[in-house]
């Protein structure tokens, strides 16, 4: 096993990640309500091409990590797990950005297509709202080398951010036609 990187402190770790998740909860639900009117010189649905990107290397990523865990190879394990919270947060100031740049953007399918499609974006919304203080928090137990509690938790943790970042892409996909 691997030694821990940083020093335990439950207290000053929950108010730390309460604060950080609330604060990027806050930032994308008020700023969705916004949208600024730039000419970047490009299509500002680059920003959602890019999260659809990202959320897709976070996807390999995490599978990689399992595997790299199940075979008792946790550096390999940090690492990969370390890259996927830097590019979420990659991620997150892209998807600011294309909200706060493109506005909100209507699907146009219609019948089973639009439920499939309401379905798997309402999933994906509820999740990725509710996941960060987990993952954050997962990996503050890894980090204090607490890895029974690491891996408890991750045995949830895991499965919903994997869902959370395969459906994006998804979401992606199905949307992108309709953007203007």
């Amino acid at each position: 096993m691997l030694q821990a990187s940083i020093q335990k402190n439950d207290k000053q770790a929950k108010i730390l990640i309460g604060i950080f998740s609330f604060v990027v909860f806050a930032a994308v639900v008020l700023l969705s309500k916004f949208k600024l009117n730039l000419d970047l010189g490009f299509n500002v649905h680059l920003f959602a091409t890019a999260n659809a990107i990202i959320n897709s290397i976070i996807a390999v990523l995490l599978v990689a990590a399992l595997i790299a865990v199940k075979n008792k190879n946790y550096l390999l394990h940090k690492k990969l797990m370390f890259t996927a919270l830097i590019l979420s947060v990659v991620f997150l100031v892209s998807y600011i950005a294309h909200h706060l740049l493109a506005g909100e953007t209507k699907f146009g399918g219609t019948g089973t297509i639009k439920i499939i499609y309401l379905i798997i974006l309402f999933t994906h919304i509820i999740l990725a709202a509710i996941i960060l203080p987990f993952i954050l928090y997962t990996a503050y137990r890894a980090l204090t080398a607490e890895f029974e509690s690491h891996k408890k938790l991750a045995k949830y943790t895991w499965p919903l951010w994997f869902y959370v970042a395969v459906t994006g892409p998804v979401v992606y996909l199905m949307i992108s036609p309709y953007y203007r």
